[in-house]
């Protein structure tokens, strides 16, 4: 099974590389929906059957596989650009920066002291290499599309810390972050919402215009 969990996560590591080099918000949206179904499998995967783990995997794919990304998509589609095409920093050099960010991910996991049954897994270089992305994504980005894209990718890190205590952790704790991510993403799709208002572009950087009257 923890060679499954690990191909998994494998499959997560490059789908971070894919939002990190696409300027294209549709394929930014459907990555990381693919990325929130695969990590809804990791709970079944990694421990024993249970109610609780079994709402916890629901709960992820239905919540971040499929809703989240419907309320992405619809806001995208109203987007007159579509793309990212003026980020910050450049789509290669993000990459780059990515790629050194994982390698650093695995050496700084490696050195730490983890439970016996923790060593050998991939869930700790994994975890950091997904906060971090999501972190590089937020930074490097303008459109408030793809800033709430590297929100999703940091909470994704998250989840897959979460992983080492998941079967100590009480379902309603789980689930109360499940829905203050949901509600996150509402209350971010009602700021895109008025700054396309305003400023006719969910360009961030248009923000710093603003002046105290």
């Amino acid at each position: 099974m923890t060679q499954i969990a690990d191909q998994i996560l494998v499959f997560v590591l490059l789908l971070n590389f894919v939002v990190l080099g696409s300027s294209r918000l549709a394929v930014s949206v459907r990555i990381v929906a693919i990325q929130g179904i695969a990590l809804g499998l990791l709970p079944a995967i990694l421990h024993h059957f249970s109610v609780h783990l079994s709402f916890i995997s629901f709960g992820m794919v239905a919540v971040k596989g499929f809703i989240i990304p419907l309320l992405l998509t619809r806001a995208v589609n109203r987007l007159t650009s579509k793309r990212e095409s003026d980020p910050f920093v450049g789509h290669i050099p993000t990459l780059v920066v990515g790629g050194i960010c994982t390698a650093l991910s695995f050496a700084f996991a490696g050195r730490l002291p983890l439970a016996p049954e923790h060593q050998g897994l991939m869930i700790v270089p994994a975890a950091i290499s997904t906060l971090l992305a999501g972190l590089l994504v937020i930074v490097t980005r303008r459109k408030a599309v793809s800033q709430v894209i590297g929100y999703l990718l940091l909470e994704n890190g998250i989840f897959i810390f979460g992983q080492l205590l998941t079967t100590a952790m009480p379902f309603m704790v789980e689930a109360g972050v499940l829905l203050d991510l949901l509600v996150g993403i509402f209350v971010m799709g009602i700021i895109i919402g008025h700054i396309r208002a305003e400023f006719s572009s969910v360009d961030t950087s248009r923000l710093t215009t603003l002046r105290d009257v």
